[in-house]
C-alpha cells in the first residue's frame, strides 16, 4: 500500500480530481431525497390518507428508481474508459444504444408500475389506502421513459467528468416539483384537486421536464460538440446494447437487493408498534442522508477509475481507487462522530416525543457504528464498477445482505428480543461482511492484468459505423 501512495503530488492531484467530481453528485442525490421530503410535505398538509397513501406509493416507486439506476450505471464507466482511451468518436454509438436501451426499460417500469397490484397486497396495504396508492401509481408511472433517459444523459456526462449538469436539472427538478405538486394536488388554476393522483401527476411532468432540460444542455453545450451523439439514426443493436446490459443488470439487482433489505427491515420493524416505527424512520432518514456523500464519492470514483483503465494506467486505477476509499474515511468519521456524540440532539430536530427520541437516539449509535463501513462498501462498489465488474460484486452484496445482514438482524430481534436494535445490528454484520469482501476485491482486482491495462482496452465496444 505505501508503494501506491509513493507520489504524493499525484495523490494530491487525485484527491482533488475526485473531490471535484463527487460535490456536484452529492448535491444532486441530496436533491433527489428533497422530492421525496417535498412529496411527504405537501401530502400531509392535504390529509392524512393521501400522505399514507404517497408513502407506500413512493416506496414502490422507489425500487423503479433503483432498477432504472443500476442499469444505466452501466453508462458511465463506458464512457469514461472509451474518453481515456482517446476514442471519443465512439461515444456517440454507445450514447444511442444507450438510449435505446434506457427506453425500451422505461416502458417495461411503466407497465410494471401499473400492475403492481400484487405487491400491495402482499405488503399487506390498508383497504382504504388502495384505491388511492394504485391511482398514485398510475399517474407516476408516465413518468419511468424521461427516468431512464434521464440517467442515460445523465451517465454520458458523469462518464465524460462533467458532474455539474446533474446538479444543476437535479435541483431543477426539484423546484419546478413544489408549485406543480401544489396545482395539481390542491386543484389550483382550475385544476380539482387531486390528492395522491396529483402528486403522481406533478413527479411525472417534473420528471419529463428535467429530462428534457438536460437532453438539451447536452446537444447545445459545447462541452459534447464532436461526440456525434446524433450524427445519424440507428437502429437497437444487440452487441452494445448486451454489453451495457451485462454491466448494468448485476449493478440493478445489487442496488434491489440493497434497497430490499431496508424495506424487509422496516416492515419488520412495523411489527413492534408506532413508537418503534417512528423512531427507525428518523435513524434512517439520517443515515440516508448522510449516506449521500460516500454514494457521490463512490460515482466520481467511478469515473476516475474507468478514466485510468481506458488509457492503460494501472497505478491510476489504484490511486483513483484508493483515494476515494480514503476520502470516504474522512467523511465518515465526520458523520459517525456526529451520531455517536449528539444522537438526542440530531433526534430531538425531528420530533418532541421523548420516547421516539430515546428509541432513535439508540438507533443513531448503532447507525453511527455502521458508518465505516457502509462508506467502504459503496465506494469499493464503486471503483469496481469503473473497472466493469459487476457480476462478483452482485454475488458478494447479495450473500452479505441476505445471507448474512438479514438473518443475523431477524435472529437478534425476534429471537433474542432486541426488537429494532437487533435488526439494525443486523445491518451492521451485513454491512460489514459487504465492506471487507468487496474492498479485497478491488485490491485484487486493482493489480491484475485482466483487469487494468491495455488488455481491458480490448472489452471497450467497438461499434461500426452503419452502412
Amino acid at each position: 500500500m505505501t508503494s501506491i501512495f509513493s507520489d504524493r503530488t499525484r495523490m494530491v492531484r487525485e484527491i482533488g480530481a475526485t473531490v471535484r467530481l463527487a460535490l456536484p453528485l452529492m448535491l444532486a442525490q441530496l436533491a433527489a431525497i428533497g422530492s421525496n421530503v417535498i412529496d411527504a410535505m405537501l401530502s400531509g398538509h392535504y390529509s392524512a390518507h393521501v400522505l399514507g397513501a404517497v408513502a407506500i406509493g413512493a416506496s414502490i416507486w422507489s425500487l423503479v428508481v433503483v432498477s432504472g439506476i443500476g442499469v444505466m450505471m452501466s453508462v458511465p464507466p463506458s464512457v469514461s474508459q472509451l474518453d481515456g482511451a482517446g476514442r471519443r468518436h465512439e461515444i456517440g454509438a454507445v450514447f444511442r444504444q444507450a438510449l435505446w436501451l434506457a427506453l425500451t426499460l422505461g416502458w417495461l417500469l411503466w407497465f410494471a408500475v401499473r400492475h403492481a397490484e400484487p405487491l400491495i397486497q402482499l405488503i399487506g396495504v390498508t383497504p382504504t389506502l388502495d384505491v388511492s396508492v394504485n391511482e398514485f401509481l398510475h399517474a407516476i408511472s408516465w413518468g419511468a421513459p424521461a427516468l431512464t433517459c434521464y440517467f442515460a444523459l445523465r451517465g454520458l456526462s458523469e462518464g465524460l467528468s462533467l458532474t455539474r449538469p446533474s446538479m444543476y436539472f437535479s435541483f431543477g427538478g426539484l423546484f419546478l416539483l413544489v408549485p406543480l405538486g401544489y396545482v395539481f394536488m390542491f386543484g389550483k388554476l382550475g385544476l380539482a384537486p387531486q390528492g395522491a393522483r396529483g402528486c403522481g401527476i406533478a413527479t411525472a411532468i417534473a420528471l419529463w421536464l428535467e429530462m428534457l432540460g438536460f437532453a438539451t444542455y447536452v446537444l447545445c453545450h459545447r462541452n459534447y460538440r464532436g461526440l456525434g451523439l446524433l450524427d445519424r439514426f440507428e437502429w437497437p443493436r444487440w452487441k452494445p446494447i448486451g454489453h451495457l446490459l451485462h454491466i448494468g443488470l448485476p449493478m440493478a439487482v445489487t442496488l434491489l437487493a440493497e434497497a430490499g433489505l431496508f424495506v424487509a427491515t422496516a416492515l419488520l420493524i412495523g411489527r413492534l408498534g408506532e413508537d418503534v416505527v417512528a423512531s427507525h424512520q428518523v435513524a434512517l432518514n439520517v443515515a440516508s442522508v448522510f449516506f449521500m456523500i460516500p454514494l457521490g464519492l463512490a460515482m466520481a470514483t467511478t469515473v476516475r477509475v474507468g478514466h485510468a483503465v481506458g488509457r492503460g494506467d494501472p497505478m491510476g486505477v489504484r490511486y483513483a481507487g484508493f483515494c476515494g476509499i480514503g476520502l470516504t474515511l474522512v467523511s465518515q468519521l465526520l458523520s459517525a462522530g456526529l451520531m455517536l456524540g449528539a444522537p438526542h440532539f440530531i433526534a430531538s430536530l425531528y420530533t418532541h416525543d421523548e420516547r421516539v427520541i430515546g428509541l432513535a437516539s439508540r438507533l443513531l449509535v448503532l447507525a453511527g457504528l455502521f458508518q465505516f463501513s457502509d462508506g467502504i462498501q459503496v465506494v469499493s462498489n464503486g471503483a469496481l464498477r469503473g473497472l466493469k465488474d459487476t457480476r462478483v460484486p452482485m454475488a458478494i452484496t447479495l450473500f452479505a445482505y441476505w445471507g448474512v445482514g438479514m438473518p443475523v438482524g431477524w435472529w437478534l430481534a425476534f429471537r433474542h428480543g432486541l426488537g429494532a436494535r437487533g435488526m439494525w445490528m443486523g445491518l451492521i454484520a451485513g454491512l460489514t461482511v459487504a465492506a471487507v469482501l468487496l474492498f479485497t476485491r478491488f485490491w485484487r482486482s486493482s493489480r491484475h492484468p485482466h483487469f487494468v491495462g491495455e488488455s481491458r482496452l480490448d472489452e471497450l465496444p467497438s461499434i461500426p459505423p452503419l452502412p
